[in-house]
């Protein structure tokens, strides 16, 4: 499954959520306030919560909305991670290798 097909599965008013946690990650890293390994799972709670609430108030927080908005979390979470390795293996990575 490619970029553009999961970037389908996730909803416009979600689609936001992905530089947020990027940035998020970014800052967690940076900071050091959790370990390496920990920050994608610290991303996906993030991404869970805040999908839950943006689709619940915007819906109402019934089970299939919250439903939802785990799944809507875990892709969102799951991009971002995606986005910021492909970023990093591509640039940073790629100079190492000269």
């Amino acid at each position: 499954m490619g970029v553009e097909q999961v970037m389908l599965l996730i909803k416009p008013e979600i689609l936001v959520l992905v530089p947020v946690l990027i940035i998020i990650g970014i800052t967690i890293k940076k900071m050091n306030i959790v370990r390496n390994w920990a920050i994608p799972m610290t991303l996906g709670i993030l991404g869970i919560t805040v999908s839950i609430l943006i689709l619940g108030f915007e819906k109402g927080f019934y089970p299939p909305v919250i439903l939802d908005g785990i799944l809507q979390g875990i892709l969102s979470a799951g991009m971002a991670v995606y986005v910021h390795q492909l970023t990093i293996q591509t640039t940073q990575k790629r100079l190492e290798e000269y």
